[in-house]
């Protein structure tokens, strides 16, 4: 099941959402949630329930017998062995074909390349188990004691499929108690709408842009029109994830959950360290956290953390070589921008550092969108302009500005909205205003809201396989 969906908004969460305060107590509540969660995730591979039923169990028995062992080596080794498991069903369910397919080209073999289908959502709730184990391990949170509510932990359908990674420690005490008022409610519906509109109005149609460039063989693609339609992927990306990110946070809300944010108006950035504090934040967190300064033959090293740190953020994206040179393609500009120092970075032209940024981050998504390394080597060719002088391809050509013309304004509302523009609006009726602008700033943001979801249910009527791009991640 999608957030992007009729049947979601309109059936299944308003029946979640009635029987959820239908509910007296937190327990009953819970029950509710945890039944819903396993509904939402069984609605089209009900087979994989099992693997999160077993995950939920491996990770809360381990985390269990690590504080009965606390302080002995035992801990460690339990630690290890529930991590080993974790990833053990990651690389099954994920890596199996890549593996295959890169032995057979390494070695000449002939190995059957096995086709699993991987299981929704299995990085996010893998990751947010493996935090959980090592939390527990570090001490950082006590276990819970009770397998029922970790699964509840680990299954919330809001955040289940495809983030953003909720810890452990973020939601450890609303677990147990939490409360749900008007303004949550409210904040919590205007966040999700905010957030399906984001993908339904915004994401889909800058979709369509890249499917008609980016969608077939780019060989002849203009220098111009490779860009243009890079530029528009990168923005797909964004409003599309975080659309996902801004729905799981508002349904949160709703149900007295307070995720913590995973975007940051990330193209404000002006270094590509910038970039990835405010990008994914809870992904690029983890691995600082609990990769960066892991010890690595007795000591933390930095530079080697680094590269693990980069090898593995691409890793994670997916079975294919084209995210892990995006990981180390980053990787590799964090790693001079270390080298150079902050102090002299921000004695740079602003102006300059926000076109480095740009560039590097807009050529970053290129690498990220093609799986196929054929055409990511024509991206390159195309992008750079190498192959107008190699293959004669043009500088620009007609259909490029057709569909420029055509999207011009989109281009521009996306950029636009992008930027902390709503915030700041926001920030003007909440803060600076009188209360006759505070309710005219409510009023507006109400009826705003309600045009938004009128909007995208009216896109969604036609529209009926919608998933959002980090679902196969």
């Amino acid at each position: 099941m999608v957030f992007s969906s009729l049947f979601f908004v309109f059936f299944f969460l308003s029946a979640v959402f009635l029987a959820y305060f239908t509910r007296k107590n937190i327990k009953q509540k819970n029950i509710v949630l945890v039944i819903a969660s396993l509904i939402f995730y069984a609605w089209g591979e009900p087979v994989w329930v099992i693997l999160l039923i077993f995950s939920s169990f491996v990770n809360w028995f381990a985390a269990l017998k690590i504080e009965k062992n606390k302080g002995k080596t035992l801990a460690k080794v339990i630690a290890g062995a529930a991590i080993g498991v974790d990833i053990l069903l990651l690389v099954i369910f994920k890596y199996t074909g890549f593996i295959v397919e890169n032995h057979n080209m390494l070695f000449h073999a002939n190995v059957p390349v096995p086709n699993i289908v991987m299981p929704i959502g299995i990085s996010f709730f893998t990751f947010q188990a493996i935090s959980y184990v090592l939390d527990c391990l570090w001490e950082t949170v006590p276990p819970q004691k009770s397998w029922f509510k970790f699964l509840l932990y680990l299954s919330l359908f809001p955040q289940l499929v495809a983030g953003p990674i909720v810890r452990y420690s973020v939601i450890e005490k609303e677990i147990n108690n939490r409360t749900v008022t008007a303004v949550d409610i409210s904040e919590g519906a205007s966040r999700a709408i905010l957030g399906l509109s984001k993908k339904v109005i915004v994401a889909n149609s800058l979709y369509a842009i890249v499917q008609q460039f980016f969608g077939n063989d780019i060989t002849d693609l203009s220098f111009l029109g490779t860009w243009y339609t890079v530029i528009a992927y990168s923005l797909y990306v964004y409003f599309d994830f975080s659309g996902y990110s801004d729905i799981a946070i508002g349904l949160g809300r709703m149900f007295g959950f307070h995720f913590n944010e995973n975007f940051n108006y990330p193209f404000i950035c002006k270094t590509i360290s910038e970039f990835w504090q405010r990008w994914h934040i809870s992904l690029s967190s983890f691995f600082r956290d609990y990769l960066f300064y892991m010890p690595v033959f007795g000591r933390p090293r930095k530079y080697l953390n680094l590269f693990l740190v980069w090898f593995c953020t691409g890793l994670w994206h997916g079975a294919s070589w084209n995210f892990i040179f995006w990981g180390l393609y980053f990787g590799i500009f964090i790693f001079i921008e270390t080298k150079i120092g902050k102090k002299k970075l921000k004695k740079w032209n602003i102006v300059w550092t926000h076109i480095y940024s740009k560039i590097i981050i807009v050529i970053g998504f290129g690498i990220f969108c093609f799986t196929d390394l054929s055409q990511l080597g024509r991206f390159f060719l195309n992008i750079s302009g190498i192959s107008m002088i190699l293959n004669g391809n043009s500088f620009w050509d007609i259909m490029t500005w057709n569909s420029f013309i055509n999207n011009v304004f989109l281009i521009i509302f996306a950029i636009a909205v992008s930027m902390p523009v709503l915030q700041k609006v926001k920030y003007f009726f909440n803060t600076w205003g009188n209360n006759t602008i505070y309710a005219t700033g409510k009023m507006i943001g109400t009826v705003g809201c309600c045009v938004l979801l009128i909007i995208s249910s009216i896109l969604l009527v036609d529209n009926t396989n919608n998933p959002f791009l980090y679902f196969r991640f």
